[in-house]
Formats: structure tokens, C-alpha cells, sequence
């Protein structure tokens, strides 16, 4: 069974949940989505992790309490080879970790830069990020701590790779064209708005909040690939 951690800071924590076990469910792979609230939530068990979005600094100090965040980062940091999904104030913690540790993507980035929440928009985005053909047993649904089980999204949308991506930005973030030095997945015109290095996706929009389930399932394909030793 792939375990895959969820972190609870803030955000569309639930519709990242939805949307993991909407292609969990196409690909018939067994998951189980793991919720993150302490460190002692996050172990070697976890195959792969999600950062949703939200206010990246609101999440560092929500973090510190139960030292979640330091423990994400130390996971990351023995993991290497494990996936990590970042989406919006995700991407922020990818490419500014906090206590002077190094990036875990090449690039930069700056918080909030298309301007405020009036400033959200939409837009069509050209995605290079291949689909997943993966093959597994049953989901397993966990109810959260107030009971609540995840819908499964009706229709799962797996586009080819050349369709257009519904871009959803809110209060985004922008990566500085010139400081990416990492794997350009996703570009809105000439703007980058996705990166890969590595096993770090990170994405300047929600991916989480439309039926395309290209970035999810990328996620799981990553942690079908991994060695037993990774």
C-alpha cells in the first residue's frame, strides 16, 4: 500500500485528499493518505508527501507548536529519492526552507507577486508532465478527526500531455524566470508556473481545486517507481 503524507497546515488540505484518492481510484492503486499534524505523525512508512497551499509564513509559525514543518524537512532530507508535491504557499516551503536549510528546488521565488486575493485569477497553462499507467488493488478511506470521509470526484480528468492545464491562482507566488535552474513543467505564456527537480514538483497554482488529476497522479507514479531501498 503507498502511504502518502498530507500536511495539515492550511489550505485545500481536503481536495488534495479528494483528488489523491480520485486517481488512486482510476489506477486501482491501494493508498492510504496519511494526515500530518505533529512530527511524530511522519515516519519512514510515508512514501510521498503533499504541501498544499495557504499563507507560507501563517503555516511556519502554525507549524512550530508540533514541529511538523522541521519534520518535513528532516524527512525530506533523508528521503531525497521520495516524492514531494508543493502547490502555492507548497512551492514557497520547497524553495525557501527555514534555519538555513539548503532549497530543496532550484529557483526562486517570491511570495504573493501577482498581488492580492482580488488579483486571483484563472487561466489555461501549458503543462509537460506524462500521465500515470499504474496498476494496484483497493483505496482505503480514513475519516478525519471530525469524522468526515472524502468524496471521490466524479470525473476524473487525465488530459494528454499537450492539452491545456485550468490554472487556478490564488494570491500566488511567481517563480523569477532568470533564477530557475531545475526541470520547467509548466509555463502560463512566458511565465513559469512549474517546476520539477528531481523528485520536488512545485507549482505556483492549485491543481487540487480542478478535475485535472495530471500533478496527483504524477505523484503516485513517482512513489511506484521507487526502489526498495529509496
Amino acid at each position: 500500500m503507498m502511504r502518502i503524507g498530507l500536511a495539515m497546515l492550511q489550505g485545500a488540505r481536503h481536495e488534495h485528499e479528494e483528488a489523491i484518492l480520485s486517481i488512486a481510484e482510476e489506477f486501482e492503486k491501494s493508498i492510504e493518505v496519511v494526515h500530518l499534524r505533529r512530527a511524530e505523525d511522519l515516519n519512514t512508512s510515508i512514501h510521498g508527501l503533499v504541501l498544499p497551499g495557504g499563507e507560507s509564513t501563517t503555516m511556519r509559525i502554525a507549524s512550530r507548536s508540533e514541529g511538523l514543518l522541521d519534520s518535513i524537512y528532516n524527512w525530506m532530507e533523508a528521503h531525497p529519492n521520495r516524492p514531494v508535491l508543493g502547490t502555492c504557499a507548497g512551492a514557497i516551503l520547497l524553495a525557501m526552507p527555514s534555519d538555513g536549510r539548503q532549497p530543496f528546488i532550484r529557483a526562486k521565488i517570491s511570495r504573493n507577486a501577482w498581488g492580492r486575493q482580488r488579483q486571483s485569477f484563472e487561466a489555461s497553462i501549458d503543462v509537460t508532465l506524462s500521465r500515470v499507467d499504474t496498476q494496484g488493488a483497493s483505496i482505503a478511506r480514513k475519516p478525519d478527526a471530525f469524522g468526515h470521509t472524502p468524496l471521490t470526484v466524479g470525473d476524473v480528468d487525465l488530459q494528454a500531455e499537450k492539452d491545456a492545464f485550468p490554472g487556478v491562482f490564488i494570491r500566488a507566488p511567481r517563480f523569477d524566470n532568470t533564477g530557475v535552474n531545475c526541470e520547467i513543467i509548466a509555463q502560463f505564456g512566458d511565465e513559469i508556473v512549474g517546476v520539477r527537480d528531481g523528485s520536488k514538483c512545485a507549482v505556483t497554482f492549485h491543481p487540487e481545486l480542478t478535475n485535472d488529476r495530471r500533478f496527483h497522479a504524477w505523484l503516485l507514479n513517482e512513489i511506484a517507481a521507487l526502489s526498495p531501498t529509496d
